[in-house]
């Protein structure tokens, strides 16, 4: 299936109030839109509720083997000298960390908790804490993410929110989400700027700086949500500003494929949509689990702080202890 395909595809589906499942990788090359009746057979599981998981009571382990620190520096660099030519205001430069755990795919998307899981058969598990758009009635809601933190450093919160890069690059992500929904909606307006939200994961808790975005869509946004969807994509949090050149330049810096990492996924039950950004990603490279994570470049930024804000989101949200035994390498609504 093309993208155009996927398009008239949800078009149509929604102009019969039809469920279904969307699920749109980075560059819009492997697109899935699936009815109920075809989950069972892509062998896939989602879960957008934000249902806790239950605490096991089996132990599990998780290494990580991040890129040295002068690898991820290369990128880095060329992102930072196009941001100085004016190619960019801000980058979302991304990398894979190759990880080791007893769980496979099936299990981390039993015992995690996340807003947005998913997984797809045997080939990638998510779990996102970031919102991509939710409709409810004709009010759309986005809430990109911008600026992470360890909640146990002194004084976090307010670290992070006085942190003047981090308030820059949240800034231009709100401005260029704004941007995105002025095409396709009636009003826009910010409705909470730049609050706190806590992740816990199994080497303790995050914290992240949201903003939330409201808007007003036509009442005949049903009769065409791929196209609305078509028009917003990539998402600007993880994608940068301006787009277009952005996204050359994250194909040049980061040579690889994000694949669905950094897509979105989502569901419309046919009158509502909800939908997430496919972030906290792992991925089976021929047996070989891949965690997928990235941040925002800015001028501003400092190399090795993006680079341990990189290994910092590769972690597991789950409801019981790490086996403190194995250490890593590194200090550091809808349901189916």
């Amino acid at each position: 299936m093309t993208f155009d395909q996927a398009i008239d595809q949800m078009n149509a589906y929604g102009r019969q109030r039809q469920p279904f499942l969307f699920v749109l990788d980075f560059d819009l090359k492997r697109p899935l839109v699936l009815r109920p009746n075809e989950w069972k057979t892509h062998d896939i599981a989602f879960d957008f509720s934000g249902t806790p998981a239950p605490a096991s009571p089996e132990p599990f382990w998780f290494r990580r083997y991040p890129m040295p620190f002068e690898q991820y520096r290369i990128g880095f660099d060329y992102v930072v000298k196009n941001i100085h030519l004016g190619n960019s205001f801000l980058v979302n430069l991304s990398g894979q960390t190759p990880i080791e755990t007893n769980l496979a795919l099936a299990d981390i998307y039993a015992r995690t908790t996340a807003r947005y899981k998913l997984r797809l058969a045997n080939q990638f598990v998510c779990f996102s804490p970031e919102p991509f758009v939710q409709i409810r009635g004709n009010r759309l809601l986005s809430f990109p993410m911008k600026g992470t933190i360890m909640a146990n450093l002194p004084n976090a919160e307010a670290t992070i929110l006085a942190d003047a890069k981090e308030a820059a690059e949240h800034a231009t992500i709100v401005d260029l989400i704004r941007s995105d929904l002025s095409r396709i909606a009636q009003k826009v307006w910010v409705e909470r700027y730049r609050y706190i939200d806590r992740i816990d994961t199994h080497e303790g808790g995050l914290l992240q700086v949201s903003s939330e975005i409201a808007a007003l869509l036509p009442d005949n946004w049903r009769d065409q949500p791929g196209t609305l969807l078509a028009s917003l994509l990539p998402a600007g949090s993880i994608s940068g500003a301006p787009k277009p050149k952005t996204i050359k330049l994250i194909h040049r810096a980061e040579q690889y494929d994000r694949g669905y990492y950094t897509g979105v996924c989502g569901y419309f039950d046919g009158e509502h949509l909800d939908s997430g950004v496919m972030i906290r990603f792992i991925e089976n490279q021929q047996g070989q689990l891949v965690f997928k994570s990235g941040g925002g470049i800015t001028a501003r930024s400092n190399a090795w702080s993006e680079y341990q804000e990189l290994i910092d989101k590769v972690y597991l949200p789950v409801a019981v202890e790490v086996d403190s035994s194995i250490k890593s390498p590194v200090k550091s609504s809808f349901i189916q």
